[in-house]
């Protein structure tokens, strides 16, 4: 990730995107030891969720997902936040804090989601 502003020491990016009708803000934070991705849709953090990926022997990689705060019931965020730390993997090892603040929790729009920071 390129640092957008370089009076600010977090490199960082932005997206403004419109999913099913309803606007979406993105941001990505790359912080030196963790990964930090907002995407709202109603201009608050919501659920609050921590993965990362667990180092061991398998020859498969293994992730860690839990909510820090926020809906527990909701197993696409969840799967969203593994996808995320997932894709990130392939830098640097970094957990991954995902606040999702959204009016629309589809598959959909968690798909979009994932597909705009993967960008």
């Amino acid at each position: 990730m390129e640092c957008l502003d370089a009076n600010f020491p977090v490199c960082h990016r932005k997206v403004s995107l419109e999913i099913k009708g309803n606007k979406t803000e993105i941001v990505i934070c790359s912080y030196d030891d963790h990964i930090l991705v907002i995407a709202t849709q109603i201009g608050v953090m919501g659920t609050i969720l921590h993965a990362r990926k667990e180092e061991g022997m398998s020859v498969e990689p293994t992730f860690s997902v839990s909510v820090i705060f926020g809906k527990r019931d909701e197993p696409m965020l969840v799967a969203t936040a593994r996808r995320l730390i997932d894709i990130s993997s392939h830098v640097p090892s970094k957990p991954l804090i995902l606040s999702l603040g959204l009016k629309d929790h589809s598959s959909e729009t968690l798909k979009e989601i994932v597909a705009a920071v993967d960008r």
